[in-house]
């Protein structure tokens, strides 16, 4: 079944050239999840217009490992494309409120020179053509599960554990591997791996092996 988000996606021949990318530590994008961002920094203010005027695209990209987020850091070759698809401008307060819909994963070919406030990368989209036509994935649901609650437990999550069981396999991997507290090297595992269904058993095992006390704690921030 497909799990095209809707009809103002583009196709894989209207994927950008180049798109402003915005470096986050342990911030993940998949494609057909949801990402809020609260904007205020002066370079991401200018990089939401350039946005909201060139197609509402923008990148989410990691920083590499232990690098941080402040001046130009070098990045990870893989980031995530999403699309603005709920804009806010809070005028008072010098912000933005928006949130991306993840479209596709792409790769940094070339950043260009810098010209304005933000980055600009030339795209490489070649690996990540099947991003933009998601199928249920194959997917151990009773395993996920059963490594989902004692996860939640470590971490002090409080959700609704039934209600996020019936959730639609590609919507539940993508929610839990945006979602949860993974170090930054995992949400990066997580992003690059080849489709949902392999997205599925990395989270799985990343669970178990945060269970068991074999994975250090990550933190998820937002701009």
């Amino acid at each position: 079944m497909s799990a095209r988000s809707g009809p103002f996606d583009p196709s894989f021949d209207q994927l950008p050239a180049r798109l402003p990318l915005f470096p986050l530590t342990g911030v993940l994008l998949l494609p057909r999840g949801r990402l809020p961002l609260n904007v205020f920094e002066p370079r991401y203010l200018a990089m939401v217009r350039h946005a909201l005027a060139h197609g509402r695209m923008v990148g989410m990209i990691q920083p590499l490992e232990g690098r941080g987020d402040a001046g130009d850091p070098p990045l990870y070759r893989t980031g995530g494309m999403g699309r603005i698809v709920e804009f806010q401008e809070m005028t008072a307060e010098g912000r933005f409120v928006l949130t991306l819909l993840g479209v596709s994963r792409f790769d940094v070919a070339e950043e260009m020179r810098r010209e304005d406030l933000f980055r600009i990368a030339h795209t490489d989209w070649s690996r990540w053509r099947a991003d933009l036509d998601g199928h249920e994935p194959r997917l151990d649901r009773e395993r996920l599960m059963g490594a989902v609650k004692p996860y939640f437990h470590r971490h002090g999550i409080t959700a609704d554990i039934a209600a996020i069981a019936q959730a639609p396999g590609e919507r539940l991997i993508t929610s839990l591997a945006m979602g949860c507290p993974f170090a930054p090297r995992e949400k990066q595992a997580l992003l690059e791996t080849a489709d949902a269904a392999a997205c599925g058993e990395l989270l799985t095992a990343l669970m178990e092996m945060a269970v068991r006390g074999t994975v250090g704690e990550g933190n998820d921030t937002r701009n």
